[in-house]
């Protein structure tokens, strides 16, 4: 247990290491900034299965750091939910393959709502449809999984999450992101205690 601890952990540390570092994370962050920021619209994340939850993460984390997103569900949205976008928003996306069905139709469906909405993609195959029709696209590196079976989402889902935070952390010193202000959106709990100086 104890050996296989140790390389799953090495596995997923170099995994971490080699995500691509490149240009495209500032274009990432000056177009979130931009649309949210400077418009006034917002992050609509969204996924499917497990990168569906990463995709809920980053967005409530945006939201307590000070950049408003929502998650949208690609199938809920085909019965309703696709209402919350509205013109000046950006959505991310996330997909491993790149080639997941009900993303690729939520894409559809949003450009025919409003075509101008901005594309950021995190996904493992950058050659992939979904790939060439972001405006942005963030590879993960493509690390195979830690699963045994080389099936379960487990390596890629950690690289997406670290890919959240990058952009998480560079939008809150973009914009200049205050202490101050994370307490005002922290009114319980630990951190609106530790934000305030209470601790």
């Amino acid at each position: 247990m104890q050996q296989s601890m140790r390389q799953i952990l090495q596995d997923e540390s170099r995994a971490i290491a080699n995500i691509p570092v490149s240009d495209a994370y500032d274009r990432a962050v000056e177009l979130i900034a931009e649309h949210v920021h400077n418009r006034k619209g917002k992050l609509v994340t969204s996924g499917m299965g497990k990168a569906g939850q990463i995709a809920m993460n980053i967005a409530t984390t945006f939201s307590s750091t000070g950049t408003p997103a929502v998650n949208l569900h690609p199938s809920e949205a085909q019965h309703g939910d696709l209402g919350v976008i509205q013109p000046d928003d950006v959505m991310l996306l996330i997909s491993n393959s790149g080639k997941t069905r009900e993303i690729i139709d939520l894409v559809h469906l949003t450009h025919n709502l409003y075509a101008d909405i901005p594309l950021i993609v995190i996904t493992g195959n950058p050659d992939s449809e979904l790939a060439r029709i972001a405006n942005i696209t963030l590879a993960t590196g493509g690390a195979p999984e830690v699963c045994p079976l080389g099936l379960t989402p487990t390596t890629s889902t950690t690289m997406m999450t670290v890919i959240g935070d990058v952009l998480v952390v560079n939008v809150m010193r973009r914009c200049g992101f205050t202490r101050e202000q994370y307490a005002l959106r922290h009114h319980g709990g630990y951190l609106g205690t530790k934000s305030r100086g209470q601790e």
